[in-house]
């Protein structure tokens, strides 16, 4: 019965990951980079300068506060995100539903200056965000479908991760067994050793993944326990969420002007409140209103709740109305840690790089199960002689998915360096090469021999990374040569890190050039002999 369960997993394993696994490996690849993004912003704006980490908080507001009354006055709320160190390096300011033609919208000052960043040339780029955002967003997929796709690929992922412990009888040892130069056997050693070192990390990161769209998922669950606000006339939706996440502040506009109170005492308040450096955003709720609420936002440097406590003035006199808890309540403390941990956001360096060795460790976890299988059915069809679509369509996708999606990303860096500074839609354009280059691979893959199609691309993923640094050196003045001597670790470290990239994927193209060279040696020679048995036999 025991065999039979297992078994029966093992099959339920096998194809919880394949049929998703490629979804699930672009989610890791680009999820992963995500951790990074800041890092990645900064390299693709190679014109700001290195960013100043303490800002006087009430000057920068001010700032930010003239930027937005110039740019949107009759907005229903303006948002302001001080520079708080690396999660927010610069002043930011949005503004939502309001009147007129630009009711929404988003910039990036200087927080000297509070001058928009593209005055100071800084070229227009998706940068690390786009590429954090594409994890769950799938870029080109409508956002009804790509929540979906990316919920059932985390289910298939949890299944499979459950599953896979439920297999391995030996799970502890089968992490101090690697077994190289075996062909199958290595691959399923890697499959494990990788699996179950970030064992917990993949637990924690697919379960809160789920978390995170658990409003998509289940809408009903809403729907069932709050009715519509016939008052005010909110959905039942809106009105959940106004109690889980605003603390229960519901205002309309008054319709009568009032001028928007100095935020300067209020900001001093908080300071005195939390300390110095704490205050991370500013909420104003229709300003110019007798109405007008300004809301003031704490963060969390060393926890994964995404923010502290809260503290809601009057915005026409400045006096303080509300404190609402970081911690409103039981359940939602536990979705903001899950969601805390699943961003990492509060990660210092070290913290932050064992993330990023985790999700490589995590994809290449994917890859291994994903190539793993392809080994498998290969060896089944020599013996049986015959190669069936499955197969076939398999080692193509393996090829064009495991190295040719992190050729499209060297390909967006290229693109960044390369596309003109003027070219109208640029950070459109910087994802369309990373796409245009990726369907390139995959169509490379199919039709070329599998052996030399995974040869081929690697070996183009070692220039397309090993390269970077030069065209870096080439196109910028924020290259090795000045970043290193400069102490600038966030240029230095993105150069080097492609640097490395670039060395891994030689390393692999260098392999299996002479795995394929050795297996020509060997079909030769058993050609060789074969020949040689027939004609001694027809000597005879």
């Amino acid at each position: 019965m025991k065999e039979t369960f297992r078994a029966s997993m093992a099959w339920l394993h096998t194809w919880a990951g394949l049929l998703l696994g490629w979804v699930l490996y672009f989610m890791f690849v680009t999820g992963t980079a995500g951790y990074l993004d800041t890092e990645v912003d900064r390299w693709m704006q190679p014109e700001l300068p290195p960013v100043a980490q303490a800002v006087e908080p009430a000057p920068a507001a001010e700032k930010a506060l003239a930027s937005l009354a110039q740019r949107a006055p009759q907005a229903d709320r303006w948002f302001i995100g001080l520079p708080t160190g690396r999660e927010a390096l610069h002043l930011s300011i949005f503004w939502q539903a309001g009147r007129g033609p630009q009711a929404d919208g988003d910039l990036e000052l200087d927080a000297a200056t509070g001058a928009p960043l593209a005055s100071l040339g800084a070229r227009a780029t998706g940068g690390g965000q786009f590429l954090y955002q594409m994890h769950w967003q799938l870029h080109y997929l409508p956002r009804a479908v790509s929540d979906w796709l990316v919920g059932v690929a985390a289910m298939f992922m949890l299944v499979a991760l459950i599953t896979g412990i439920v297999v391995h009888k030996k799970i502890f040892a089968d992490f101090f067994t690697f077994r190289p130069g075996k062909g199958q056997r290595s691959w399923l050693d890697a499959h494990n050793v990788m699996s179950v070192l970030t064992l917990p990390f993949q637990l924690m990161i697919t379960w809160s993944g789920l978390v995170f769209m658990m409003f998509v998922y289940l809408p009903l669950v809403v729907s069932a326990h709050y009715a519509p606000d016939a008052a005010t006339g909110k959905s039942g939706r809106e009105v959940f969420f106004n109690e889980t996440f605003e603390g229960g502040l519901h205002l309309e506009r008054a319709g009568r002007p009032a001028p928007l109170a100095p935020l300067q005492p209020m900001l001093a308040l908080a300071e005195a409140r939390w300390g110095a450096g704490k205050l991370s955003r500013i909420d104003i709720r229709y300003p110019g209103d007798a109405n007008a609420r300004v809301v003031l936002r704490a963060r969390e440097d060393l926890s994964p709740l995404s923010s502290g406590e809260t503290l809601v003035f009057d915005g026409t006199n400045g006096a303080l109305l509300h404190v609402l808890p970081a911690v409103g309540s039981t359940p939602k403390a536990v979705r903001d840690v899950l969601l805390g941990l699943h961003e990492g956001l509060y990660a210092g360096p070290l913290l932050r790089g064992l993330y990023v060795l985790s999700g490589l460790m995590g994809a290449a976890m994917i890859a291994t199960g994903l190539v793993l299988w392809a080994v498998k059915r290969r060896q089944r069809a020599a013996k049986a002689g015959r190669v069936h679509g499955g197969l076939w369509l398999v080692e193509r996708l393996n090829v064009g998915g495991i190295i040719g999606l992190p050729v499209g990303i060297a390909a967006y860096f290229w693109a960044n360096r390369l596309l003109p500074l003027t070219l109208s839609d640029r950070a459109a354009w910087e994802a369309h090469v990373l796409f245009f280059v990726w369907a390139a691979l995959l169509l490379h893959a199919a039709l070329r021999p599998v052996a030399r199609a995974w040869s081929e691309q690697a070996t183009v993923a070692a220039l397309a990374f090993g390269l970077l640094p030069v065209l870096n050196a080439l196109t910028t003045h924020r290259h090795l040569g000045a970043s290193l001597p400069q102490g600038d670790w966030v240029m230095a470290g993105f150069d080097l890190a492609m640097l490395a990239l670039g060395a891994v994927f030689a390393g692999l193209a260098r392999h299996l050039v002479r795995k394929a060279r050795n297996a020509a040696r060997q079909s030769a020679s058993a050609t060789l002999m074969t020949v040689e048995a027939s004609t001694v036999g027809a000597t005879r």
